[in-house]
């Protein structure tokens, strides 16, 4: 029998550890628009069903009268539950206690559910609100970083890894969102840096807000850090939860099938005028995104990064799908640097964990420039095309409008093993557009005699039928029955394989 005493010892310690650094600090988290730790995990998993691990643990530092500051808990909340269903291993730190600073003990606590999670095959989800390393532990906490990192490399590729910045994140606590799968922030309370305003003054004499510096908005328009942005803590939890519903557990369970209503064979009509007439003039390619997926459901990534590429996920017959596709109201549709390096990354994602890619392109060329040139477009350009081609799921591609020169190439052409190829009757394959072409090929033509011969070679590459004739695309088809025919490739294509040469590992141009 257990002996009351031992009960009574026991409720005492959950409770002090449910309470963290105590009711003061908690109502200043509130005070500052922040859920704390615990309310976090309960908005983010299914009811009830959470289970802690280390409820108990409490740091080993009795340097500087940390003796005297024990919580059980050590500032970070660990464990799993389920969100939909799913199983999911959560770690949530805690800025009530010692402002939610990494501890060693801290640390392994994080360290063993990633290494349950790789075990099972379960996505990870880190919550990050801390102040950074423990100074008080010195090279210890910096050690527990370290793990983590190695954590993270181990698991990437293996289980989903999401990063949630909901305060704080700050030194060499960043570089762990940095290696994770996508992060999300919240404007005007969370921000990330290696240095913070105050080393940046001494250091470089300039004078900046920790928003300004690394804020929700920077991370999302300017540095690629983070991939979507929000208002508050309950609007990132529950996006967090739609983008988990999207993806696999891990690289050897497919992604979850979700019942549709959507017809697979529908036929949309408005997409026949979805191209303007006049070549030049934009169009926003996020219709026929929306247009052909299911429900029209669909999670932009980086939304306000890149703006000329769009990434996503969406479903098609309840099956998720990776999308990316040139968007022309931005930039023409171009590729550049930042595009490049944006679909990418979002590519190799997908590869790693078995989601199909989906690809619609009109793209005119790569971005000309100096500015280019000079920042690497060509090794950053090399990126996509390096994703493409070493992709290995299936990887479907409709030709809206214009594919020109080395773009055509790289967005997933049927020369980088594009598995099915598809063109709309009204598209352009060529080397590049008509008056471009005309004026190199006829420099010493009038101008009647120019118009006359850029008329001859739009007459013969506005339309798909000479790479239809070399077997660079698969089929001429309707705007109209877009979805239908990607929906019976993608059911043609679900147990492709594909074998590739042994090797150690890649060496993509980085």
């Amino acid at each position: 029998m257990v002996k009351t005493t031992v009960i009574k010892q026991l409720e005492e310690k959950r409770r002090a550890a449910r309470m963290g650094g105590g009711q003061d600090k908690i109502d200043k988290q509130h005070e500052s628009g922040k859920l704390t730790a615990r309310e976090r995990i309960e908005v983010l998993l299914d009811p009830d069903s959470f289970e802690e691990y280390g409820m108990f643990v409490e740091h080993r530092c009795s340097s500087f009268g940390m003796e005297k500051t024990r919580t059980p808990g050590d500032g970070v909340v660990t464990g799993h539950g389920t969100i939909n269903g799913r199983s999911v291993f959560v770690y949530s730190q805690d800025f009530t206690v010692l402002g939610g600073s990494m501890s060693e003990t801290n640390a392994r606590k994080i360290c063993q559910i990633m290494d349950m999670a790789m075990k099972v095959g379960a996505p990870v989800i880190g919550i990050n609100d801390s102040g950074g390393a423990r100074i008080q532990e010195g090279v210890d906490s910096l050690g527990g970083y370290g793990e983590i990192f190695q954590r993270n490399v181990l698991a990437s590729g293996v289980v989903p890894q999401i990063s949630l910045i909901m305060g704080p994140c700050a030194g060499g606590a960043v570089y762990s969102p940095a290696l994770t799968d996508f992060t999300f922030m919240v404007r005007g309370s969370s921000y990330m840096f290696v240095t913070g305003p105050d080393v940046v003054k001494t250091v470089t004499h300039e004078e900046v807000s920790r928003e300004e510096l690394g804020g929700a908005t920077v991370h999302t328009t300017k540095s690629h850090v983070a991939d979507l942005a929000f208002d508050n803590d309950i609007d990132l939890l529950v996006q967090a939860r739609r983008l988990f519903n999207f993806l696999p557990s891990s690289n050897r369970i497919p992604s979850p099938e979700r019942e549709s209503q959507d017809p697979e064979d529908r036929v949309d009509t408005t997409l026949n005028t979805l191209i303007p007439e006049n070549p030049n003039k934009p169009y926003d390619m996020m219709e026929l995104v929306c247009s052909v997926i299911d429900e029209g459901d669909f999670m932009e990534l980086q939304s306000d990064y890149a703006r000329n590429i769009i990434t996503g996920f969406g479903r098609m017959n309840g099956s998720t799908i990776g999308v990316i596709a040139n968007q022309p109201m931005v930039l023409a549709g171009c590729l550049d640097i930042n595009a490049s390096v944006k679909a990418a990354r979002f590519i190799r994602f997908c590869d790693a964990f078995n989601v199909p890619v989906v690809t619609f392109v009109d793209v005119p060329g790569f971005l000309p420039g100096v500015h280019q040139e000079h920042h690497g477009i060509i090794k950053h350009g090399a990126k996509l095309l390096y994703a493409y081609a070493e992709a290995t799921v299936p990887k479907i591609t409709v030709i809206t409008r214009k594919a020109y020169g080395g773009a055509y190439i790289v967005m997933n052409s049927k020369h980088l093993r594009g598995d099915i190829n598809y063109a709309w009757a009204n598209a352009e394959i060529a080397v590049m557009g008509a008056e471009g072409a005309a004026e190199i090929l006829y420099r010493r033509e009038d101008v009647e005699g120019l118009k006359k011969r850029t008329e001859e070679y739009r007459e013969k590459f506005s339309n798909p039928f000479v790479a239809a004739s070399r077997g660079f695309i698969d089929d001429v088809i309707r705007p109209q029955n877009t979805r239908w025919r990607i929906c019976r490739a993608l059911a043609i294509l679900k147990d492709k394989e594909v074998d590739t040469p042994w090797k150690k590992h890649d060496n993509l141009p980085l």
